[in-house]
């Protein structure tokens, strides 16, 4: 169910940052103690990343996590190719306010959670990871945040378990229903997603293409964070794992709208998104809905336009109190 102001929508089409998350931000830097959303004393010191293990009957997650553990709780959901570290910004920029914030390396991502079928990688089943990975973790009530891939995972999630999910913020990909309506109607769509056909060929036709080519040039991302994403994927069967994802989904199935506040941010430069996706977004949300539409940025948005994503996402839970 929606916390606040259910069912008001609204459209910013440029960035606003919030002067409460600013001063958060700025007091941390600065090396004072802050007080976060969820009412828990940030320490004084720069925040920093740490590993964390998640255990699960689906197998072991690895993931990164910053800010003090009473923190309010935001878990964020990765694309591809990318890893947990994909958020690093918004990590660090999360506990600095006083969040607790956790990114899994998705399945398949994640070396002790790699199972060998197809239709392993349904989103029925990344969805149940959601779930799991909170009850692992003793999460009640979270934040959701999701970015390609992810995004997909969190917009079924966040529908799917709107009464643990507090807010919703989904970076690139639209609601899996406009997605899929686009892919059906929509020509530009159906062009810039071209590239999914490759993508689901059978093994290991696209994987020795992909691992040929040595480390991915993601706008944005530096080299060195590149490279921990082709060693990853690099690892024996991992990018099987990985492109079984593509294999197993058309994006069919998934039409029940988000009920939770969302925030979408998406780019007009996007390669793999067309506009009528991000456009009829607003159809599949019955709570307080905003969008952004960054200028000038690619897909690979939390990397290539970190600082906008991290204050966006923070004005977004910061306007989502219950």
């Amino acid at each position: 169910m929606a916390c606040l102001r259910a069912g008001r929508q609204t459209q910013h089409m440029t960035i606003s940052a919030s002067r409460r998350s600013f001063l958060k931000l700025t007091a941390a830097a600065a090396g004072m103690t802050t007080l976060g959303v969820a009412g828990t004393a940030q320490a004084t010191g720069s925040p920093r990343l740490t590993p964390l293990r998640i255990p699960t009957r689906a197998g072991t997650f690895d993931a990164v996590a910053a800010g003090p553990r009473n923190g309010r709780k935001v878990l964020l959901l990765h694309g591809f190719p990318e890893l947990g570290i994909e958020w690093e910004h918004q990590l660090l920029g999360l506990a600095a306010a006083g969040y607790r914030a956790v990114a899994p390396d998705q399945r398949g991502y994640s070396p002790g959670v790699r199972p060998l079928r197809i239709e392993d990688y349904q989103l029925d089943h990344t969805v149940a990871d959601v779930r799991a990975i909170a009850n692992s973790l003793g999460w009640g009530r979270f934040d959701l945040v999701g970015h390609d891939w992810g995004a997909a995972v969190a917009w079924v999630a966040a529908a799917k378990y709107s009464r643990r999910v507090r807010s919703l913020t989904a970076v690139s990909v639209p609601h899996l229903g406009a997605f899929a309506e686009a892919l059906r109607t929509d020509p530009a769509q159906q062009k810039a997603s071209e590239y999914m056909a490759d993508f689901r060929k059978p093994a290991p036709i696209t994987e020795d293409r992909i691992l040929a080519g040595g480390p991915p040039k993601l706008p944005g991302v530096p080299p060195e964070k590149c490279l921990k994403y082709y060693e990853r994927l690099s690892q024996p069967g991992a990018l099987t794992s990985v492109l079984n994802w593509y294999r197993a989904n058309d994006f069919t199935g998934y039409e029940q709208p988000v009920t939770v506040p969302t925030l979408f941010i998406a780019s007009d430069k996007d390669p793999a998104v067309a506009p009528s996706g991000i456009a009829a977004t607003k159809n599949w949300v019955t709570g307080r809905y905003r969008l952004e539409n960054l200028p000038g940025i690619g897909h690979n948005i939390p990397e290539q336009a970190p600082e906008a994503t991290t204050s966006l996402l923070l004005d977004h839970l910061t306007s989502v109190r219950c």
